[in-house]
């Protein structure tokens, strides 16, 4: 069993452990964050290997929506620090009996996940080439 603690992120507290941040408000709730904001926890732990496991675990349980059940509030919904605990506690202790599978599925996760930067970084050149298109026809020098 890996070991980590949750604890709601403070701006002025400096984590010298190996550590990464778990968003707790907003539909994202769960997300994992290698970059701090206002509304977050941070999850510590001892090591760096233990750190990529439990991030790459909560990134797995906020793409499945595995947080959504634990969100509160109606104006601005949220998971408590506790909730959030015990979901990733069960789910590292399961994880962990079943690690092949899961590195296996974490290398996967990986790959899809750079090539959904690939393909958002191809609909920005798509939408700035749309935008020059109109911009050179309403300035009258598009020949199509």
């Amino acid at each position: 069993m890996k070991t980590f603690r949750l604890k709601t992120y403070r701006p002025e507290t400096r984590y010298e452990e190996p550590h990464f941040f778990i968003l707790n408000k907003g539909l994202n709730s769960g997300k994992p964050l290698n970059d701090p904001c206002p509304n977050c926890f941070v999850c510590l732990t001892l090591n760096d290997e233990d750190r990529e496991f439990m991030y790459w675990l909560c990134f797995g349980l906020w793409r499945s929506k595995s947080f959504h059940c634990y969100l509160k509030g109606s104006v601005i919904p949220f998971v408590t620090i506790d909730e959030t605990r015990k979901l990733i506690r069960q789910s590292e202790a399961e994880a962990s009996t079943k690690q092949q599978a899961f590195d296996k599925a974490i290398q996967a996760l990986r790959l899809l996940e750079i090539q959904e930067e690939k393909i958002k970084v191809s609909i920005k050149m798509i939408e700035t080439a749309r935008q020059a298109i109109f911009h050179q026809l309403m300035k009258g020098t598009y020949s199509g």
